[in-house]
């Protein structure tokens, strides 16, 4: 049955990283089938978790048998009583092997079990002397055989890097870990769960496409052979929802894989996932409210409380929030009042203070920036990071984006609003721009700026044009950066923590 596997001299050809304990582990499964035990089964049924165990304990009666299946992670043999504990999706519990109990030839075969092996357990449920909740064993089943050894208890995996490559055994080792990516779905739920209370239709929007627009990044680009022709991965959403609302679709959202070919940091990273939604007949304002209502829905499902402990600083993400106008930031962190000023005016207020922009590194040069673009820059640089409780930012500079609505009291100025949060921005949000005119306009700015070189300026998108000319209502629209959430919502400070399998250099 194990033939092709029967020579621990041949090891090295099957496993690259082959040690002793390997070996002695491969020993061990090849006595198994001898037993004529298949250490792979195909299913274990009627399983409990031991949450369950636990939490209904007090009206358990001590007869009553319970099936458990999990991974061993300790195990104490002390001649004739071997006692060990498993872990499951939901917690761990100490289990009882007697050898009168499970009889003298199941205990010989659970010699040959080891830390990281997954079995089954049937049995029932007593307190030892020390007051732990205890599964005495009836009987045992091997469900999967591991032949690796599992990290070290005490110490696990500290490299950030093997923990990433490996995130099995870091799950494994680290419950937290685990508990990390189970809370990201309850999140993705939860926030499925309350849009869809509120009449949002869920839709899909392509990954692959030959042009990209609705964000300012330079795209991933790749070649389908049965077209012939270079395709570009998604940037964002935005266009294909839009032509949904025109479409008569007049709430929807959608959860995407977006790819960004930019710099990776603590809260960069170039697959990312991306949530955007578009509300027909709303405005900013509508977005603002409907984001922190969201917020605040999922922080109370997953955690129980809108607050978290995020470094030093206590977060609550209650509703309502702050709103701040991006302007009267600038004004209180530089005592530069760009509203007031002309582009000249505001490089004369830098040069005389002698402020810098991190982005002059770069080889920025502020002296050919628009006038919008040096109060972001400002804004960035002075008072991004003072946004420590969820703060709305609102009234960007009109050349911040070419798909926003002018403000109805300002025409410098756009009703657009970036959420932020402990300095980290949390997402964006437009009233969105749907003359025609005005669009096709900026568009085709876009796409001058992207001939002249500007990577992450946008082509020409002459469909999405096309529906806007048919008219678009007024409408809000909202992203949110699901990665981020969940930094928050998980205490993680970087985003490759929450996200399971980040690009690894080989």
């Amino acid at each position: 049955m194990y033939n092709e596997y029967e020579s621990i001299d041949n090891l090295e050809k099957i496993m690259a990283d082959s040690n002793e304990f390997v070996v002695e582990r491969i020993k061990k499964l090849n006595k198994i089938y001898e037993l004529g035990i298949n250490p792979y089964p195909y299913s274990y049924k009627d399983i409990t978790h031991t949450k369950d165990i636990y939490d209904n304990f007090d009206n358990i009666g001590k007869e009553e048998e319970f099936t458990l299946a999990g991974r061993v992670m300790l195990i104490r043999r002390m001649g004739n009583a071997t006692f060990a504990n498993i872990t499951d999706e939901k917690g761990s519990i100490q289990i009882y092997f007697g050898k009168n109990q499970i009889g003298a030839e199941s205990y010989k075969i659970l010699k040959l079990i080891d830390i990281g092996d997954i079995i089954g357990i049937e049995g029932t449920v007593f307190k030892t002397q020390t007051g732990e909740i205890t599964i005495k064993a009836r009987k045992f089943e091997l469900l999967s055989k591991s032949i690796r050894t599992l990290p070290e208890k005490y110490h696990g995996i500290q490299d950030a890097d093997l923990r990433q490559r490996h995130r099995s055994l870091d799950m494994i080792m680290n419950g937290d870990v685990k508990e990390r990516f189970i809370k990201r779905s309850r999140a993705i739920t939860a926030m499925r769960e309350y849009l869809n209370n509120i009449n949002f239709i869920e839709a899909d929007t392509p990954i692959l496409d030959t042009k990209y627009g609705g964000g300012e990044a330079k795209p991933f680009t790749t070649f389908v052979n049965a077209l012939d022709c270079n395709v570009y991965m998604n940037v964002s959403p935005e266009l294909y929802l839009k032509r949904l609302v025109v479409g008569g679709i007049e709430r929807v959202y959608t959860f995407v894989r977006a790819f960004r070919n930019e710099g990776i940091d603590r809260t960069h990273y170039p697959e990312f996932t991306l949530f955007e939604c578009y509300m027909s007949y709303a405005d900013y304002n509508d977005m603002m409210e409907l984001m922190e209502n969201i917020y605040e829905h999922v922080f109370t499902k997953v955690n129980g409380t809108t607050k978290v402990q995020y470094g030093e600083v206590e977060i609550d993400f209650k509703a309502p929030w702050k709103r701040e106008k991006m302007c009267d930031l600038v004004k209180k962190d530089t005592g530069i009042d760009v509203e007031i000023l002309t582009k000249e005016e505001i490089i004369k207020s830098i040069k005389d203070k002698e402020l810098l922009i991190e982005s002059q590194n770069e080889g920025l040069n502020i002296d050919k920036c628009s006038r919008g673009e040096l109060i972001v820059n400002l804004f960035e640089e002075y008072s991004e990071k003072k946004l420590i409780q969820p703060t709305f930012v609102i009234d960007f500079p009109k050349e911040s984006s070419p798909l926003c609505k002018s403000h109805r009291n300002n025409p410098d100025l756009i009703e657009r609003f970036e959420p932020y949060a402990y300095g980290i921005e949390l997402g964006n949000a437009y009233s969105e721009l749907n003359d025609p005119l005005k669009q096709r306009i900026l568009l085709h700015d876009q796409a001058s700026k992207l001939r002249a070189g500007l990577e992450t300026a946008s082509p020409m998108d002459e469909e999405f044009a096309v529906a806007i000319d048919t008219a678009m209502p007024p409408t809000g629209g909202l992203g949110i950066g699901i990665d981020r959430m969940i930094m928050f919502l998980t205490g993680s400070y970087n985003i490759r923590d929450v996200i399971a399998f980040p690009l690894i250099k080989r």
